[in-house]
């Protein structure tokens, strides 16, 4: 596997893990941890005395990791499992990753890690290293995206049902299932009061800037906001750590699938917004974005709906887009300028599932974004007014509609020569690998719908 150089961002200070000791002698067991494609975090958990030697002389980790598949089932195709002996690969803590974990227990942290080659380099295909590779291009152009994260998702009974589905929470309050849509409703959001401050708390412990909180367009379901910052790779890191729980994109066919909505402008290197205008569809370079945005969007869709679940959240009017269409504060669009204070100008992608990747994601978001800035693509005009009917009629953006079937996703990003050139050969290759072996393995199974539906009448 080929590698890149060592970079600053990749590597903490073993004074890092001295001061974070010294503050928290409590803390008596921690999980080093990396997120691989799948967006699931793996590694191990150690004790205190163990900790200071990772950050020392780093931790392997067996290479497969990198590779496998959402449920952790090797994938042999990407050549990264017998043919390398399944040899270990050395993680090394990332700047700011250690932190409390107090869901975990009070005596209980966490240590991020990327995964790099034994002789240092971090690996071409973690996450990580594919974001950090998309914002060096802007800051090779004097740029700088800033970024944040927004995810919708359902509060969900830990227990399965008798029918192995799932229901909703009950109210912390007064144990009644949520049965009303409730847009921006304060009485759901009183309801997981206990929850949600337990959730601030686990956030301010970990550094990780989670803000306020609405009640969404489907029973149950809740969105919070992370900060915008101009540091895309934090910005991911904080959404990686916020996801240590599971968000499903479409858990509930007959309500709203859940989203990670993804905004982003651009600054100077003096940290102005070159995406601010008075004008609400801001000036060429944000238009410019929009454009690259629209046109890498179907190639891009393997990244921002990586399962099979995925593909039943986009439905028309649902709130989850259809088509490559963009327009100015309207919510039926898939990429909207929101309304705001002209130096506040900015991009908000509406596509990827809650169950995306935020590195990759973000990768995609900003890979478009700088190749329609670089090539002054023109986005045509906005959408006013219904999205969807816009789509219906044949004049929604160019007129082409998402693939919205898992196979044909992955078929595109795997012949983008676009996304290869943005995200690295290597990694579009395993990527692919990985998703058509999860296609096999999904389908090979015989769910109970099958029964229903064949095993009387086929």
């Amino acid at each position: 596997m080929s590698s890149q150089a060592p970079r600053a961002g990749f590597r903490a200070s073993p004074e890092e893990a001295r001061a974070f000791l010294a503050a928290h002698p409590g803390i008596a067991f921690f999980e080093v941890f990396f997120t691989n494609m799948s967006g699931v975090p793996r590694g191990k958990r150690l004790r205190r005395h163990e900790i200071m030697a990772v950050y020392e002389q780093g931790r392997f980790l067996p290479v497969s990791l990198l590779v496998v598949d959402i449920n952790g089932t090797d994938v042999p195709d990407t050549g990264l499992v017998w043919e390398e002996g399944d040899a270990d690969r050395i993680a090394w803590p990332v700047p700011g990753g250690i932190a409390p974990a107090p869901w975990l227990g009070e005596d209980v942290g966490q240590v991020m890690c990327s995964l790099h080659e034994l002789e240092g380099p971090v690996c071409q295909v973690d996450p990580r290293a594919v974001l950090q590779r998309v914002i060096d291009r802007y800051t090779a152009d004097g740029m700088v995206p800033v970024v944040a994260c927004e995810l919708e998702y359902y509060l969900v009974d830990g227990q399965r049902t008798a029918g192995g589905g799932i229901a909703l929470a009950p109210s912390q309050v007064n144990g009644a299932s949520p049965r009303a849509t409730e847009v921006y409703g304060l009485h759901e959001i009183e309801d997981a009061g206990r929850f949600l401050r337990d959730l601030w708390v686990a956030a301010d412990a970990q550094n990780i800037p989670l803000e306020g909180v609405i009640s969404e367009c489907a029973p149950g379901q809740i969105e919070l906001t992370l900060t915008h910052k101009p540091d895309g790779l934090r910005a991911a890191d904080d959404a990686t750590a916020y996801k240590r729980a599971t968000f499903m994109a479409k858990p509930f066919a007959e309500e709203a699938g859940s989203g990670l909505h993804l905004h982003m402008s651009v600054n100077d290197k003096a940290g102005a917004n070159l995406m601010a205008s008075e004008a609400p569809e801001g000036p060429p370079l944000l238009r410019h974005a929009i454009g690259g945005m629209a046109r890498l969007l179907g190639e891009s869709m393997a990244i921002f709906a990586p399962n099979a679940n995925s593909y039943r959240r986009f439905r028309a009017n649902s709130y989850a887009p259809v088509a490559p269409t963009w327009g100015v504060n309207n919510r039926t669009v898939a990429l909207r300028v929101p309304a705001g204070k002209p130096h506040t100008r900015h991009i908000e992608h509406r596509v990827a599932g809650a169950d995306a990747n935020p590195y990759l994601a973000l990768a995609a978001v900003l890979a478009a974004a700088h190749y329609g800035i670089t090539h002054k693509i023109d986005p045509g005009p906005p959408v006013v007014g219904d999205g969807y009917a816009a789509v219906a009629a044949g004049n929604g953006g160019s007129g082409a509609k998402l693939p919205t079937n898992w196979f044909a996703a992955v078929d595109a990003f795997a012949a983008s020569e676009v996304l290869r050139d943005y995200l690295g050969e290597d990694f579009v290759r395993h990527y692919t690998t990985v998703k058509r072996t999860e296609q096999d393995r999904f389908f090979a199974a015989v769910p109970t719908l099958d029964y229903d539906w064949y095993l009387a009448n086929a």
